[in-house]
């Protein structure tokens, strides 16, 4: 199963603050399209696993700006899966224009059923052991 994805962003107009740089706000936007994505290369659809009573829910989210990023510039997002455990998946990104690291950032989401309590992740989402 893959472990890492890459996605290319381009900033949006509505994105950006006053003074064209994105919105702070907006990172943690595009980290969410870096989980999905990764979980889609891994031929699994959100929208298909909600249907199945699978949900995940953040539980911790921190992110270091380096650079500010612009509108119209072309952004690459790497997510990566840095820990997995039964019930929770530990993702670590690096958001990049070229080779100018813009923010990293990790997550920690959490897998709950429709009730909000937690379950274990589908035995079929669950990534290799690291070796």
């Amino acid at each position: 199963m893959l472990q890492e994805h890459t996605v290319e962003i381009r900033v949006r107009y509505p994105e950006v603050d006053a003074m064209g740089y994105l919105h702070h706000s907006r990172y943690f936007q595009y980290f969410e399209i870096g989980r999905v994505e990764l979980l889609r290369s891994q031929g699994f659809s959100y929208a298909d696993l909600e249907r199945q009573n699978v949900f995940f829910v953040v539980v911790k989210l921190e992110c270091r700006y380096r650079n500010p990023a612009r509108y119209d510039e072309l952004l690459t997002l790497t997510t990566r899966i840095q820990r997995q455990t039964t019930v929770s998946i530990e993702h670590q990104y690096d958001l990049r224009r070229g080779d100018t690291l813009l923010a990293e950032a990790t997550s920690t989401i959490a897998c709950v059923g429709r009730d909000g309590q937690l379950q274990a992740i589908p035995d079929n989402l669950c990534a290799p052991a690291a070796t």
